[in-house]
């Protein structure tokens, strides 16, 4: 048996303990285990008739993975290529045929089932997001044995409560929002943290409401700047310390304003966000006349080593993922349930769009976290 696995999309802490798990666990089976470098690129990449690939193939031991868990990120390295939707610019110049002209996308996939079958891969295992894992679907269909771990520090993919690196990311900006407390205060300002979350703004929530942010934007809601500037300054003149706290979801927008996005469109269809925190905060200044102090959490939210929950769940994601293999299983995800680790086809992913409970857990009139029960709910209230 030889297993492959990569980690595509944002990297996140808990990535290199599930490998180091998925290596220990197949190597007591006597199985071989491939680490696909730069997520779904690697294969994309690798050139059947070249003496050297290792740029792209790395072969995975015990002796190879025996630190790797003590840090943060991947060290397979990480990758936001699609290889079905390949710009022709970018692809490998061994793929190109002189004097043929090619579309502006290309679908390589066909290339990747080769490479596959070149390596002698039986089992492939993505590490991922959405867009990650929604490749490794087409992979199953295409006849290639696949298990997913869901990871995203949106918490945001469809099938799971949990995906790894979510509770550091939360754990994080919730250290950082205490952190900025100290400035806001000496200052008497109104401090603005902007944080990661494209469509789901769980990360906003969720550490506004651990936190004690006084609002939370997310990406779900669209905003009135001119009631978010009254609240905070009513929030402000509550405050002993004179000073107010407020998250937005990078994912976030204004009632009458689309989503702040910059750049070229990934091969997933996304543009770069970021900034929309500024453009709060600059309004908010000059609404109020008040100073402010706008923060951008952003990769220090995924940087460094996972907590312990993400430990776990990286660790067992893993455990779960290897069962699956050795039962012969294919075109599965694993992901954890109200509280219960299990497993459901990978084709869920496709079968909806995990976004925040607006109705149980925000209040639309006072962007701000309303949990009032929490009975039967998952444990981060996804």
């Amino acid at each position: 048996m030889r297993i492959g696995v990569l980690t595509g999309g944002g990297d996140v802490p808990g990535l290199n303990p599930c490998i180091k798990q998925i290596v220990n666990r197949a190597m007591d089976n006597g199985y071989e285990v491939l680490g696909i470098r730069r997520g779904w690129a690697g294969l994309l990449e690798y050139n059947p008739d070249a003496e050297d690939n290792s740029r792209h193939i790395l072969p995975l031991d015990r002796q190879v993975v025996r630190r790797i868990d003590r840090s943060g990120g991947t060290f397979l390295h990480t990758s936001r290529t699609n290889p079905s939707n390949v710009k022709a610019k970018n692809l490998p110049d061994f793929l190109k045929k002189e004097g043929e002209s090619y579309p502006d996308v290309v679908d390589c996939t066909p290339h990747v089932l080769r490479v596959i079958e070149h390596l002698g891969i039986d089992a492939l295992i993505p590490i991922g997001g959405d867009d990650t894992l929604s490749y490794g679907e087409r992979m199953h269909h295409e006849g290639v044995r696949v298990i997913g771990i869901p990871k995203t520090m949106d918490n945001d993919v469809y099938g799971t409560d949990y995906c790894i690196g979510f509770s550091t990311a939360v754990t994080r900006s919730v250290e950082f929002i205490h952190n900025l407390r100290t400035s806001a205060g000496s200052h008497e300002r109104i401090a603005v943290v902007e944080l990661f979350g494209r469509n789901s703004g769980e990360t906003s929530l969720i550490a506004a409401y651990l936190g004690g942010a006084d609002r939370a934007l997310i990406s779900e809601v669209p905003f009135d700047i001119n009631k978010l500037a009254d609240l905070v300054m009513r929030d402000k003149r509550d405050n002993p310390s004179n000073y107010a706290m407020v998250t937005i979801s990078e994912g976030a927008h204004p009632i009458d304003g689309q989503v702040l996005e910059s750049g070229e469109a990934d091969a997933y269809g996304h543009r770069k966000l970021g900034g929309i925190g500024k453009e709060v905060g600059d309004a908010i200044q000059r609404l109020t006349g008040q100073n402010i102090i706008y923060q951008q959490v952003a990769y220090l939210m995924r940087s460094g080593a996972p907590d312990s929950l993400d430990l776990m769940v990286a660790f067992n994601y893993a455990q779960m993922a290897m069962g699956l293999i050795e039962r012969g299983e294919s075109g599965r995800l694993v992901c954890l349930q109200r509280g219960v680790y299990s497993d459901v086809p990978i084709s869920t992913l496709s079968q909806g769009k995990k976004r925040v409970n607006v109705p149980e857990l925000y209040d639309t009139d006072q962007y701000r976290p309303r949990i009032r029960h929490v009975f039967g709910m998952p444990m981060f209230l996804t």
